[in-house]
């Protein structure tokens, strides 16, 4: 065993761009490049899933005028839809965890698009006398995302070696805001081409459907963890040596418990699963209420009348949705070059990064809601570049994740920091931010300028909980190194 690894060049046995020399001969080079076009195949699959699962994802907000006027619901009931959907998707990452880091994950993929499809479907259907359907519709496609968001990083991460893999990443997490953009686009052109909220939950299940076929044919049956040093050796014919050898590839059973005792000693994990709930915290909050309050704030400026008829105007979702694409798309390609760029320099690039930018955006979401109320434009500018410096850090903390814990127990540490970030986060941001809304309006006369000033002063809780975010990225800084090094032995 010993003497077949030791029979490959010194050069053969590195990661990075030294493996690429493993295959000299053009045979080599064919079967190098044939499986190089596989892998970026079936990236460019599980990006479209991702897109349409952030589209499904943010169909609700996108129409919350109307579906909150549809099933008569005040603005604490409308913000637990969205927590509904988050609790569900959150308890059910961790199984998903579970299950991708010991099951084939191709069938755990498959199964989640077409159950939060369906789900999706016939969620179209409801009747306003059934809103309790709705809302238990909306936390069964959270268990069906929680399938696809847990295990999808995972199989990308696998198929690339570090320094592509920050790229690809990068370009899968691209698709969260362009979903979530698209997302409210879709919701409201379907409500005002067809005057009928209810099409907008009926394009996306079409699209997953396109999404499973692609899956079924294209992503490989086995989806296998492996190092960039694996990759290379199985070009060269060599990986049943190198499986076979201690130390290579170590394939030790480890219990869930286990796992999850190891992860909570590894500090830079802890600590920026914690700055990512402060960013789910704020992204929940917005997402859920920002058009319906930028619609208040026009209401009392003059800007629109009040909206009294069953189909209200969508104008602020299709903005906003434009802004949420756009700054997404900025957002992580900025964030995830600065990284590259600075990590040259300085080992903790990446926390410090991710803790400027969260102190940035708070800094922007708090300018953007004291300007609402005299000047629409300056909010929108605003909240523009509170969302932007939130989008910087969506690759770079998964990347921090994926190389400061062992490959073996990635897709548990990721089914974690989706429970804790949602768990703490916007499971239950939306419902809390409609509580305290209802909470200031019952204390005042029932008027609109009271109804957007509720709105306004629950909201400013997001930029303190931003400042929190900023803060716990900081403290991961301290630990990274040692975590890192740690995760490589």
């Amino acid at each position: 065993e010993n003497t077949g690894l030791q029979s490959q060049p010194p050069e053969e046995q590195n990661y990075g761009a030294t493996a690429a020399h493993v295959g000299r001969g053009p045979f080599m080079s064919e079967a190098r490049n044939g499986a190089a076009k596989r892998d970026y195949l079936v990236a460019a699959v599980l990006c479209y899933a991702n897109l349409i699962n952030f589209m499904d994802w943010f169909t609700v907000p996108g129409i919350l005028l109307d579906i909150q006027k549809y099933f008569g619901l005040s603005d604490g009931d409308t913000g637990l839809l969205q927590t509904v959907f988050i609790l569900c998707y959150m308890l059910a990452a961790p199984i998903f965890g579970y299950l991708g880091d010991r099951y084939n994950r191709k069938i755990i993929l498959g199964a989640g698009i077409f159950f939060w499809s369906g789900v999706t479907l016939c969620s179209s259907f409801t009747n306003e006398l059934y809103y309790w359907i709705f809302f238990l519709s909306r936390g069964l496609v959270g268990i069906g995302t929680a399938s696809y968001s847990t295990v999808a990083p995972t199989i990308i991460a696998d198929l690339f070696e570090e320094g592509k893999r920050t790229t690809m990443l990068s370009i899968f997490y691209i698709f969260i805001p362009v979903g979530s953009g698209l997302g409210y686009v879709l919701a409201a052109g379907m409500a005002d081409v067809t005057g009928d909220w209810h099409w907008a939950f009926r394009v996306t299940p079409c699209m997953g459907g396109l999404a499973l076929v692609l899956l079924i044919l294209l992503v490989p049956h086995r989806t296998q963890r492996r190092t960039a040093a694996h990759r290379a050796l199985s070009i060269s014919g060599t990986i049943r040596v190198a499986a076979e050898k201690p130390g290579v590839q170590r394939t030790a059973k480890a219990t869930w418990c286990q796992d999850v005792v190891s992860l909570a000693k590894n500090w830079s994990f802890v600590w920026s699963s914690l700055g990512l709930t402060a960013m789910a915290f704020v992204t929940g909050a917005l997402g859920m209420w920002v058009p319906l309050f930028l619609y208040r704030a026009q209401v009392i400026q003059n800007i629109v009348p009040p909206c009294l008829q069953e189909s209200c105007s969508s104008s602020n979702s299709l903005i906003f949705g434009g802004i949420t694409i756009g700054t997404g798309i900025l957002g992580v390609i900025t964030g995830a070059e600065i990284a590259r760029r600075l990590r040259k320099i300085n080992n903790k690039a990446d926390p410090l990064l991710c803790a400027t930018s969260m102190f940035i955006s708070a800094l922007c979401l708090y300018v953007a809601l004291m300007a609402a109320e005299r000047n629409i434009l300056s909010t929108f500018i605003f909240i523009a570049l509170g969302e932007l410096f939130l989008s910087v850090n969506w690759a770079v903390v998964t990347d921090i994740l994926l190389y400061v814990v062992t490959p073996r127990r990635q897709s548990t540490a990721i089914a974690l920091q989706i429970l804790v970030s949602h768990l703490l986060g916007d499971a239950g941001s939306p419902y809390l931010i409609g509580v305290m809304s209802n909470a200031i309006q019952a204390r005042h006369a029932n008027s609109f300028r009271w109804s957007f000033w509720s709105m306004q002063y629950s909201f400013i809780l997001c930029a303190f909980v931003g400042v929190f975010g900023g803060g716990f990225f900081l403290l991961t800084s301290f630990f990274i190194e040692e975590d890192r090094k740690e995760a490589e032995r």
